[in-house]
């Protein structure tokens, strides 16, 4: 008799010995070391690469060398999927979105390292983007992995995912309180008490791994010199419109360029025309390469020599209408640089890119204001509020850009501030866009699920794994005396009329034929395409569930035919529907 593996032998004991909470809280410890560790490793090869190349920032040519710099990175990060990795490595958050909705939580394995790699070149060679959501997409593919490694089930497959956002977030940015708020806000769906262990537990063990690894210094060192003042409330209500509108444009923006590339079928050609594209950006506002904390740390303690460095502008430096001018084009370029890189097949986050716009959105509303006159406001103030509206902004998540914006800074003294901008920042970007940058294509492909209970059990729900295929068929050439020896051997009082090829022509009720089916000198003489109708209402095997219960809702049928390209798979039952959603809805609401 063949020995248990030694995994097999582990889970026999887990379940003897250890309870499912005991044990996921376990992995929520482990998920967030290697979420932590995953973060040192990324931030420390961006740093490597970054390094190297700046032994060249001497050279005479060394600003024509920036400009192809971003389109080596892509290539290295492109060649790498295609030969090596073999699959498309996803951006993060969405990634994760997705994989919770469609794929019972499950990612891919290559993404423990991939995103790891591929972000690493993308940005490190000064691609427009962040760490951020490679970092997730790694950890979630950790979490994701262990939770399909341990046998466990969807719910639980989720948390750890939740666990592994967390970790993520909390090494990367130094902030284990927002990176929790993060993950209920932006990934958790069904957040209960209990969850909020391992979640804690991932989110303080990422960060002292990330602390351990990188120090404990605050990404963005903040010093508050004057806290709230009410008068300055009507300028955080601007402000936060202000940015709301900025995110809105993020958005448009970012689904215009990703369109546009999406219509280039070469890969060679996304990557020539993104690659030049971004190096003539990148060549005129030198600010743009790269993640951009330096220039955000700079504009935090109010130097704003990062605009004029090594650009055309320097001249210009102590021009007040120029440092206007160039903070309006770096925040409106900024998206589109960012977008570019992902089109062109880099790799990377938006957190830096919107974090970017952020504080150079504050610094440019605080200098108009100061310079109409109204009244001058602490700029560096508004400087690291405007980061909390951007992220509230084009996240939809106004909880994330305030607690986010609070623990990187340390300025929490802005509290009241932060909370004010964000969320009229987000309110303001609701108006104009229902959804976030994360998950704008997932809700146009209706692949999105919410923290709505009734929609994310819909959402689990397939047509295909619904499908009963009792019923019965007939050929439209059939006889009714043919027809009654089929209903004679059937449970159902609905019969399916097909030809030889399996291809839909109707249906034959029960009810419409019961009083000539006891007619035996009709038998031969009446024929099924006498007798069939064509429903009004048809399910195809792809729609959502939320369409096909919209349809219920709407119809007084008890059974709908599925169909395939016009094939009949079978029908789909009311009470089969209820009777999932009910035992579906019971699962996700146990703690």
């Amino acid at each position: 008799m063949k020995k248990k593996s030694l995994l097999a032998r582990f889970l026999i004991w887990r379940l003897k010995h250890v309870n499912d909470r005991q044990f996921i809280s376990f992995l929520g410890i482990l998920i967030g070391i290697t979420s932590g560790l995953a973060a040192v490793v990324i931030k420390n090869s961006v740093h490597f690469i970054s390094s190297l190349l700046q032994e060249t920032s001497e050279l005479e040519y060394a600003n024509f060398l920036y400009m192809i710099y971003p389109a080596i990175g892509i290539s290295v990060a492109v060649l790498f999927i295609k030969y090596v990795i073999k699959r498309p490595v996803r951006h993060g958050i969405p990634n994760v979105l997705y994989s919770i909705s469609k794929t019972n939580g499950q990612i891919n394995s290559h993404n423990m390292f991939s995103s790891i790699v591929t972000s690493a070149f993308t940005v490190g060679f000064g691609g427009s983007v962040g760490l951020e959501g490679p970092t997730v997409s790694t950890g979630a593919a950790l979490g994701s992995n262990i939770g399909r490694l341990f046998h466990l089930n969807y719910k639980q497959t989720t948390l750890l995912l939740a666990c592994a956002c967390s970790g993520a977030m909390a090494a990367i940015f130094k902030a284990p309180i927002a990176a929790i708020v993060f993950a209920m806000e932006v990934i958790m769906l069904d957040l209960t008490m209990w969850s909020l262990v391992p979640l804690l537990l991932a989110s303080s063990t990422a960060v002292i791994t990330s602390y351990f690894f990188l120090g404990m210094d605050v990404l963005y060192p903040f010093e508050v010199d004057n806290g709230f003042v009410m008068k300055d409330l009507p300028y955080y209500i601007v402000l936060g419109i202000f940015t709301g509108l900025l995110a809105t444009y993020f958005t448009k923006m970012y689904m215009y360029i990703h369109g546009l590339f999406d219509k280039i079928d070469k890969r060679y050609v996304k990557l020539l025309i993104g690659g030049l594209s971004l190096g003539m950006i990148i060549f005129f506002f030198p600010s743009l390469f790269g993640e951009g904390y330096h220039a955000i740390n700079a504009s935090l303690s109010g130097d704003y020599s990062y605009l004029f460095n090594n650009s055309l502008f320097y001249g210009f430096s102590e021009s007040f209408w120029m440092l206007l001018i160039l903070l309006a084009l770096v925040i409106f370029f900024k998206v589109i640089a960012a977008s570019i890189t992902f089109g062109a097949g880099g790799v990377g986050g938006i957190f830096a890119p919107t974090l970017f716009m952020g504080v150079n959105a504050g610094v440019l509303f605080a200098k108009v204001v100061h310079y109409l006159g109204f009244r001058n406001i602490e700029v560096n103030n508004f400087a690291l509020i405007g980061m909390a509206g951007m992220i509230a902004g084009v996240l939809h998540a106004p909880l994330t850009g305030l607690f986010l914006i609070a623990d990187i800074s340390g300025g929490y003294q802005l509290f009241v501030p932060l909370m004010i901008t964000a969320t009229v920042s987000y309110a303001t970007v609701k108006s104009f866009e229902p959804h976030s940058v994360y998950t704008v294509q997932l809700a146009r492909r209706k692949e999105l699920m919410t923290h709505d209970k009734d929609q994310n059990v819909l959402s689990l729900m397939r047509v295909t794994r619904l499908i009963e295929k009792n019923f019965n068929t007939i050929n439209s050439d059939a006889t009714l005396g043919d027809l009654v020896k089929v209903i004679a051997k059937s449970q159902r009082n609905l019969f399916i009329v097909i030809d030889k090829e399996n291809n839909f022509e109707g249906i034959v009720k029960l009810d419409d034929i019961r009083e000539i089916m006891f007619q035996p000198e009709k038998y031969d003489v009446m024929f099924v395409r006498d007798l069939m109708i064509m429903p009004s209402v048809v399910i195809q095997h792809d729609e959502s569930m939320a369409d096909v219960a919209r349809k219920y809702q709407y119809s007084d049928k008890f059974n709908l035919v599925v169909l395939q390209d016009g094939k009949y798979l079978g029908c789909v039952s009311r009470a089969q529907i209820f009777s999932t959603y009910r035992r579906m809805l019971k699962h996700f609401s146990e703690d």
